[in-house]
């Protein structure tokens, strides 16, 4: 059953190691990337809120 589940006696293909590897880094980069993206947002997002409130005219009284 291990030597179905591996391939073959030698162990893992250096090729399925390799390509596993670059996966993993691919998916820690676009992890970043979204965590850099929800930061920005949220920036983007609280400038918005005070220039809409700075924006407003006053009520009338």
């Amino acid at each position: 059953m291990a030597k179905a589940l591996l391939g073959h006696v030698g162990g893992p293909d250096p090729r399925m190691v390799a390509e596993m590897r670059r996966l993993q880094r691919r998916v820690r980069d676009l992890e970043a990337e979204l965590v850099r993206l929800q930061e920005e947002n949220e920036a983007l997002s609280s400038s918005e809120v005070v220039h809409s409130v700075k924006d407003r005219e006053p009520a009338l009284t």
